[in-house]
């Protein structure tokens, strides 16, 4: 079953002006029910724009992006969050520091639904909240009433991706979620990701810089170059590829220079 469906989707930047930038070029995407599909590429290429343009973040000037067959091009970011849950680079980004930990996963619960006065933590809540806490092994079920803003970076991070697939969202978007991350806590939220996805039935679309990350992750792999997807790697092929073959492939490309392939690593 289909769950993603981008069909000639094109967005530029300040058109007719000295700073137009083409981001998506009549770019074409399928995600199949429990796809997890990395994105790799270098800066530029249209990564986070794509993920901006399912989430509605940003409006696409042509084509259409359905989710679970619905065509969602008119919805504003809002109506989308029932759809869509996303994880960003920024820690600080995917949770409100000034609330508990409970009153963000509480927010998480209502996600895309009429709120009203709703978000008090029940008994029945809480007792959900600690269970899918405890899933994390960070000690955070026991620090309910603490304000994630006292949180470290990856805890924060851990949080925010628990709160992504809190609902089973339809696509769950992973916009380089470890970049920011030290080396043991993007370890750590790499794991994560990958029991979070699996336990879940998630279908994800997860850009990261890392190739490692890319090809240890998720069943498919495509390489985004200015705004189109120039390589694509499904399940098999993708089992054989190595970081040294990705760099190759990026090396085909038609004007990328040395930095460019640098910026993948």
């Amino acid at each position: 079953m289909t769950l993603l469906a981008i069909d000639r989707v094109s967005k530029t930047f300040f058109p007719g002006s000295v700073n137009e930038r083409r981001a998506l070029v009549d770019l074409d995407l399928r995600l199949e029910e429990r796809d997890f599909v990395t994105v790799i590429g270098s800066n530029g290429a249209g990564k986070s724009t794509l993920l901006n343009a399912i989430a509605g973040r940003i409006p696409v000037d042509q084509g259409t992006i359905d989710i679970d067959g619905t065509t969602v091009n008119r919805l504003s970011e809002h109506r989308r969050a029932k759809f869509v849950g996303r994880v960003f680079q920024d820690p600080m980004a995917g949770t409100a520091p000034d609330l508990t930990i409970e009153q963000n996963l509480s927010l998480a619960l209502l996600r895309g639904k009429r709120r009203g006065l709703r978000l008090g933590v029940t008994k029945k809540r809480r007792a959900r909240f600690v269970e899918e806490l405890q899933s994390l092994e960070l000690g955070l079920e026991n620090r309910l009433g603490t304000k994630v803003g006292l949180l470290s970076g990856g805890q924060r991070q851990a949080l925010s991706l628990l709160m992504a697939g809190f609902t089973h969202p339809r696509i769950l978007l992973l916009d380089e979620h470890t970049a920011a991350l030290d080396p043991q806590r993007a370890a750590l939220v790499t794991s994560l990701t990958a029991r979070i996805v699996e336990q879940g039935g998630l279908t994800t679309l997860m850009v990261t810089h890392n190739m490692q990350q890319a090809l240890e992750l998720g069943n498919r792999l495509i390489m985004m170059h200015e705004g189109r997807i120039v390589f694509e790697a499904d399940e098999r092929a993708k089992r054989e590829l190595t970081v040294e073959a990705l760099m190759a492939e990026f090396g085909k490309i038609k004007g990328a220079s040395f930095d460019d392939r640098a910026m993948l690593g």
